[in-house]
């Protein structure tokens, strides 16, 4: 009865035992005992391992059955406990998790202590697996309660304060997971909650994380925008290691956007804080963004950028700097025209990254891998990495890497002979990065379908 009282008051779209033992009091033994008898009696739906649903006229007497009584301000702190253990599993050890945990000017003082009460989660395997079962549940609460989360009241100030902490914790998973839609939802929510609440700290987190969501998605002239209005900010806080992440972003985005020069200004100036702040992995990160921006006028030297990231990231254990360094090399090599030497290097870029989880790293490293293949005449492999591509994009809801990817098929396509197909996969990729600042591809996949009969 308690279980059942407890998916009433929160009405969310599945369940799991360790949220529900969190809301009943007990451990999560008993609570899946429960739940199992719920099932048994056909009151709820085990709608996957673990995650239980009820059906609606069960939903509605679980509703009466609680009263009225909300378990909100019980759940959101219990999410952004577990969020913040995600963190620590799915971030590396350093400056990055440091700056992410540390607590803004409106974090609860009891979230401390709720983390504390938790136990860590064994790897990061275990941590993205819990944010894939959970981020249903976090983004209809962020609906339903950021809205009307204003400071006008200390029930209202204080569940606004969770959702902020809640989103500020929960996001690089999002990010890592590449999950476009979802990114959205939670970054304007956070955007909108942290103003409310007047924690200038919050509102910079959330500038940086909607310019995340705008890079992955081919929008680089309004992540940019985006960036400098956080880096405004943590320039005002004079927080010199956020200030040093904007300027890497901020040279990323511009050299994305072909302005090289304010690229490279960007990018010396955080080399400098990151060398202030003895931070070699910000090191790695600058010297990874100058190879990229050095790729445009001498590749050779790019390469010589991304080795020195890869010697980073190999000294200090930085998965995701290997990984990128490796893709990076890689697309260096096809600059240079050197196919057979680009492959190796995206394949050990993918084995390297295995389970850590990077959607934007592993999209541009199997998108790199395509290309090689394809150059190489090897049409039937690279089709396939290509499918595997597209499926992983589609299952996202990313439409800009899946554009990227369909220009790729649809080339593959034209050289098997099937070129209705291509066409049609071309017309497919322009709709999709229409919008976006990938000119390049987009005056190509012009050029392509103008030869259309």
């Amino acid at each position: 009865a308690l279980v059942l009282r407890g998916i009433g008051a929160l009405d969310l779209p599945a369940y799991g035992a360790p949220l529900l033992a969190h809301l009943v009091g007990t451990d999560e033994r008993r609570a899946e005992a429960a739940l199992d008898r719920l099932v048994d009696v056909a009151l709820l739906e085990e709608t996957a391992y673990g995650r239980y649903a009820p059906h609606d006229l069960v939903r509605d007497f679980a509703r009466e059955l609680s009263g009225g009584a909300g378990d909100v301000d019980a759940a959101l702190p219990w999410y952004a406990a577990v969020a913040e253990r995600a963190l620590t599993a799915i971030v590396e050890p350093g400056q990055d998790q440091d700056d992410r945990r540390r607590p803004t000017a409106s974090q609860p003082p009891d979230h401390a202590a709720q983390v504390a009460a938790l136990p860590a989660f064994e790897s990061a395997g275990q941590a993205f697996a819990w944010g894939d079962t959970e981020l249903v549940n976090i983004v209809t609460l962020v609906e339903r309660y950021a809205e009307d989360a204003g400071a006008d009241s200390g029930v209202q100030a204080l569940r606004a304060a969770r959702i902020s902490t809640l989103i500020r914790l929960f996001f690089p998973y999002v990010l890592r997971s590449g999950r476009v839609a979802e990114m959205e939802v939670l970054g304007r929510a956070a955007l909108r909650v942290a103003r409310r609440l007047g924690d200038e700290a919050a509102e910079a987190y959330a500038l940086g994380d909607l310019a995340g969501l705008h890079f992955l998605t081919g929008r680089q002239s309004e992540a940019l925008d985006l960036n400098d209005r956080a880096l405004a900010i943590w320039r005002r806080l004079d927080d010199v290691s956020w200030m040093r992440r904007c300027l890497n972003n901020r040279g990323l985005l511009l050299e994305g956007l072909g302005r090289y020069e304010e690229s490279g200004r960007a990018l010396r100036q955080s080399l400098e804080y990151s060398r202030q702040l003895n931070d070699p992995h910000g090191e790695a990160v600058t010297h990874s963004h100058l190879g990229n921006l050095y790729e445009h006028t001498d590749p050779r030297a790019a390469i010589e950028q991304h080795r020195l990231s890869l010697a980073i990231g190999n000294e200090i254990g930085a998965v995701i700097v290997q990984h990128s360094a490796h893709c990076n090399i890689g697309y260096a090599h096809l600059t240079l025209g050197e196919p057979a030497a680009a492959v190796p290097h995206f394949e050990e870029s993918l084995r390297i990254l295995g389970g850590h989880g990077d959607w934007h790293g592993e999209s541009q490293t199997r998108l790199g891998l395509v290309r090689a293949l394809r150059l190489l005449g090897r049409v039937e492999r690279a089709a396939a990495e290509c499918a595997e591509l597209l499926h992983r994009a589609d299952a996202r809801a990313d439409r800009y890497t899946g554009g990227l990817a369909r220009h790729q098929h649809g080339l593959l396509l034209r050289e098997r002979g099937s070129t209705e197909q291509a066409y049609a996969q071309w017309h497919a990729a322009l709709d999709a990065l229409d919008g976006t600042d990938e000119k390049a591809v987009v005056a190509e996949l012009r050029e392509l379908l103008d030869e259309a009969p």
